[in-house]
C-alpha cells in the first residue's frame, strides 16, 4: 500500500487544468485517498464532467475562491506563467508545485514504481503491463495517457507496492519521479520546441537512467541505439528486448499477421524458446511494445500463461488505432493518436496489413514547431496512404510563431508525387469522404488534437 504521510500536509489541493489526462488521474487518486480536491480547466470535456460526478468541483474558467483555500495548487504543463489562477497563488504565498514534481511525490510514495517512458509507445506498453499485472491479481495502482477498458478509465487505485506509471520525457517532467523499474522503448526526435536536438534528448534519458536505485531495473530496447548508449550507463539490472537483433534478451521470431493485422509470434529469452504470443492489435511496433512487456513481467515473476491470456484480451487504449463504426454500407472508420512521423509511419504499416480497398487519412498536425521541425518526415511518412487530407494544426500550447501551415504540407506532399488535400473545414471533409469513399475502404483519422472528432461524425450522421 502507498505510504501518504509526506502528502498529508496538503488538506485542500487545487488543480489548474485538472482536465488534463495526468492531471485527471491524480485528482481522483487524491479525492480516494482523502484529500478535498477542486479544479479548473479552460474547456469543458468528457474528463471535466466525470471528475464533477465523482464529487470533485470543477470551474470552466477561472476558479479564484476554491484558489484561495487552497493549501497547495497543482499546474499542468500547458498552463502560462501568466495564468490568473497561478499569478494568485504566488500572490497569496500558496506553494505551487508542477504537475511532474507532485506526480513523482505520488510515486515516492511506492516501494515498486514501473516508469514506462519513450518517444512512441509509452500508453500502448503501460497498458500492456497493466493488464498483465491485473491477470496476475497483483492488485497494481495504474496511470496511464488514455482511458483503459480494463480500468474503465485513465487511473486505479491499487492496494499493494505497485504503480505502474506512463514517465513522460516533455519538458524533463519524468526526472521529478522516483522508479525502481523504468521501462525505456525508443529515443526519438521530438519536443525539439524545448530540447532543441536529438543530442539533449538522449542526455534527457541519461540523466533519467541516473535515478533507478541499484536494486532497481532497466528494461530496454536493443535495436534503438540511443537506447542501447544509455543502457551503458545504468548500475541497476538491464534486460533488452528487440526484433532486429538477437543479442537483446527478449526477442521476437517468426512474426505472423492474420487478415485483421493482429501478430502471433514466438518469444525467445536468452536464444531458448519462452512463449508462443498472440495479439488483437495491429501492427509490428507492437510486437515489440508486447515484448517490452513481456519482459519486465518476466522480472516480477507473472507467469507465462497469465502475460498470453491478457496479451490475446487487450484490444488496445482509447484512440491507438481504434475501430470507431463505420458507413457507406462498408466503410471501416479508425482513429489513432499518432502525431509523430515514426508513429504516422507504424500506423500506416500496420494498417497495411488490413484487407481493404483504398486508405484514407485525414491528418491534424499537433503543434507549429514540431510540424515545422519534422515537416520532411511528416510528409514521407504519410506516402503510403492511398489518399490523404490534411486539416488545420492543432496549436496545443502553442502560438504560430514559426511561418507554418497545413498547406506547407500540402504542398510538400505533391512535391513527392502525392495528390493530397488541404480541408479546413470538419463538416467538409465528412462529406468528401462519404461523397468518395465506397465498400471495403479504410478511413483513419490521424493526430494529437481535434481530428479524433471526425470519426463518429462520419459514423452517425445521417
Amino acid at each position: 500500500m502507498a505510504n501518504i504521510e509526506e502528502l498529508k500536509q496538503y488538506k485542500n489541493i487545487h488543480m489548474i487544468g485538472i482536465g488534463g489526462v495526468s492531471m485527471s488521474g491524480i485528482a481522483e487518486i487524491l479525492k480516494f485517498w482523502g484529500f478535498h480536491v477542486t479544479g479548473s480547466d479552460s474547456t469543458a470535456s468528457e474528463t471535466t464532467q466525470r471528475l464533477i460526478n465523482k464529487g470533485i468541483p470543477v470551474i470552466i474558467g477561472h476558479d479564484l475562491t476554491n484558489l484561495m483555500n487552497a493549501d497547495v495548487v497543482i499546474y499542468s504543463a500547458a498552463i502560462r506563467k501568466d495564468d490568473i489562477e497561478l499569478v494568485k497563488a504566488k500572490q497569496l504565498n500558496i506553494p505551487t508545485i508542477d504537475r511532474g514534481t507532485f506526480l513523482g511525490k505520488i510515486t515516492k510514495a511506492f516501494r515498486n514504481s514501473i516508469c514506462v517512458s519513450g518517444t512512441h509507445g509509452k500508453t500502448t506498453t503501460t497498458s500492456m503491463i497493466s493488464v498483465c499485472f491485473l491477470e496476475a491479481h497483483k492488485d497494481p495502482s495504474i496511470q496511464v495517457g488514455a482511458y483503459l477498458n480494463s480500468i474503465e478509465g485513465n487511473y486505479r487505485i491499487g492496494n499493494s507496492e505497485y504503480f505502474i506509471i506512463e514517465a513522460c520525457e516533455y519538458v524533463d517532467s519524468y526526472l521529478k519521479l522516483f522508479p525502481k523499474t523504468e521501462v525505456i522503448l525508443n529515443i526519438d526526435n521530438d519536443h525539439l520546441d524545448y530540447f532543441g536536438n536529438l543530442e539533449n534528448i538522449v542526455a534527457s534519458f541519461d540523466n533519467y537512467v541516473e535515478l533507478l536505485p541499484e536494486q532497481g531495473l532497466l528494461v530496454f530496447n536493443w535495436d534503438d541505439p540511443n537506447c542501447r548508449k544509455v543502457a551503458k550507463d545504468a548500475k541497476c539490472k538491464v534486460v533488452s528486448f528487440g526484433i532486429e537483433n538477437d543479442n537483446a534478451n527478449f526477442v521476437a521470431r517468426n512474426i505472423s499477421f492474420n487478415k485483421n493485422g493482429f501478430p502471433c509470434f514466438d518469444v525467445y529469452y536468452n536464444n531458448y524458446f519462452y512463449k508462443t504470443i498472440e495479439l488483437s492489435i495491429p501492427g509490428k511496433h507492437n510486437v515489440l511494445n508486447a515484448l517490452a512487456c513481456i519482459a519486465t513481467c518476466h522480472e516480477y515473476g507473472i507467469e507465462k500463461e497469465d502475460m498470453k491470456n491478457a496479451l490475446l484480451k487487450y484490444t488496445g487504449a482509447h484512440r491507438r488505432f481504434e475501430y470507431v463504426g463505420s458507413f457507406n454500407q462498408g466503410v471501416s472508420v479508425y482513429d489513432d493518436y499518432g502525431h509523430h512521423p515514426t508513429e504516422i509511419l507504424a500506423t500506416s504499416q500496420a494498417l497495411m496489413k488490413k484487407h481493404y480497398r483504398q486508405s484514407w487519412v485525414v491528418f491534424q498536425p499537433h503543434t507549429y514547431s514540431r510540424t515545422k521541425n519534422l515537416l520532411d518526415d511528416f510528409a514521407k511518412s504519410l506516402l503510403d496512404f492511398d489518399h490523404v487530407i490534411v486539416t488545420d494544426i492543432y496549436a496545443a500550447r502553442e502560438d504560430n510563431t514559426y511561418n507554418i501551415s497545413s498547406q506547407d504540407l500540402v504542398n510538400k506532399l505533391r512535391y513527392y508525387q502525392k495528390n493530397a488535400l488541404y480541408i479546413k473545414d470538419f463538416n467538409e471533409i465528412t462529406r468528401y469522404l462519404k461523397d468518395h469513399t465506397i465498400k471495403d475502404d479504410i478511413v483513419l483519422t490521424l493526430g494529437a488534437g481535434t481530428v479524433t472528432n471526425i470519426g463518429p461524425m462520419l459514423v452517425t450522421d445521417p
